[in-house]
């Protein structure tokens, strides 16, 4: 699955950035990501670790008020759009970094995309310092004002490697966790231009091509218009004092 996961996403970057030019979307996770996780911080979030960069949306935000960033990325193709000067192509699953190196981990949009978040978050464990922040963002769906689902209007899931639950579950194994949801009203053109990027497609049709199951995900959303409500579950946790 890491290696699909790893294919779609080098074959997003021209259309993943389309879609953020747009709508601002991934920036404005990672604001308010960073937002909760200063508010709870037990130490200066001095150097921060931006587990699953991607082109360097998320890592932009971080790197505010002068942070040591480090963006991480299994997909080559979308770290080589990351302009920030630290970038290492690896598996956050599998951190090639020494314990307690960092002063967070952030996986704005991202820890949901492994399909074993309790190995991930045990790496980021490992690898943030006694008292350390730790902070995830992952996606809970499309629905209609009513709170009906968009997906289930037009016949079809939309699932992701891991749901959020799971996620949630997995970062409160290992941390002291707070969480909310946040709900961006967006519009039904939005929708659609968020699945030309071939692996949000995927969570539609994972077994077609990049370029099939795009065009079949605008089909299939051809006639979705109107308000469109998109929402995310936000986890920040704190590694406790004790070490392990």
């Amino acid at each position: 699955m890491k290696e699909n996961i790893r294919k779609n996403f080098d074959t997003s970057t021209t259309a993943y950035e389309e879609y953020e030019a747009q709508t601002g979307r991934f920036e404005e996770l990672a604001a308010r990501l960073a937002a909760e996780m200063d508010q709870r911080q037990r130490a200066p979030l001095d150097r921060v670790l931006d587990a699953g960069a991607g082109s360097g949306i998320s890592t932009g935000v971080f790197e505010r008020g002068d942070r040591d960033v480090v963006a991480l990325d299994i997909s080559r193709g979308m770290l080589r759009e990351n302009r920030t000067a630290n970038r290492v192509q690896a598996d956050f699953d599998h951190l090639p970094f020494a314990a307690r190196s960092f002063d967070a981990v952030a996986f704005t949009a991202s820890l949901f995309l492994t399909p074993d978040p309790e190995r991930a978050v045990t790496e980021a464990r490992r690898v943030v310092r006694p008292g350390g922040t730790v902070g995830a963002v992952a996606p809970l769906g499309w629905t209609t004002p009513d709170g009906t689902d968009v997906f289930d209007a037009v016949g079809r899931e939309s699932r992701s490697p891991t749901a959020a639950t799971d996620v949630e579950t997995a970062l409160r194994s290992a941390f002291d966790v707070t969480a909310g949801e946040w709900t961006f009203e967006t519009t039904g053109r939005n929708l659609r231009l968020f699945h030309t990027v071939p692996a949000m497609a995927a969570r539609l049709y994972p077994r077609l091509d990049p370029e099939t199951r795009v065009e079949k995900a605008t089909r299939l959303l051809a006639d979705v218009d109107g308000p469109v409500h998109q929402q995310w579950r936000w986890i920040v946790g704190v590694r406790d004092d004790s070490p392990d």
